[in-house]
């Protein structure tokens, strides 16, 4: 059985109702289900959702997510452009991991451009809104199972 984590960083507890016609207006609690049922009925697996408006947070979750999940998807919010000890902390528990973001960051502001998570990531997907999610997880899942067979 797969088992994945879904981490979620700052603000995206905000989700359908920030601003809507950047985000959507599902809520992470839509997303989170959706992806739940997805897993559960489509792949036999497991999901496990976490977030968190806290750095040091994240981190732990990665941390525990070793021996535990097989592969990470991750909307890191603000978290993407600056943040060394979330990508030291993907790095260092070397599962498959997709970084995801709703909107096309890079048709946004410049300092949305870079990810400093994207070096160390399998794959990255933007601007498809809670879609991508979906993307992600069929994704990260057919990595997983591939990496299985040999």
């Amino acid at each position: 059985m797969i088992s994945v984590l879904l981490l979620n960083g700052p603000n995206l507890n905000m989700l359908g109702k920030r601003e809507p016609e950047v985000y959507g207006s599902q809520t992470l609690d839509d997303i989170v289900g959706h992806l739940e049922k997805t897993m559960v009925e489509e792949f036999g697996g497991s999901l496990t959702h976490f977030q968190s408006n806290h750095e040091g947070d994240i981190i732990d979750a990665i941390h525990q997510a070793m021996g535990v999940h097989d592969g990470i998807i991750i909307n890191p919010g603000a978290f993407t452009h600056y943040s060394y000890a979330i990508r030291d902390a993907l790095s260092s528990v070397v599962l498959p991991t997709i970084e995801i973001h709703m909107s096309n960051v890079h048709a946004r502001e410049e300092f949305r451009h870079h990810s400093v998570i994207a070096p160390i990531v399998i794959g990255q997907i933007v601007g498809l809104g809670a879609d991508g999610y979906e993307w992600a997880l069929r994704a990260l899942v057919r990595k997983i199972q591939s990496s299985r067979l040999g």
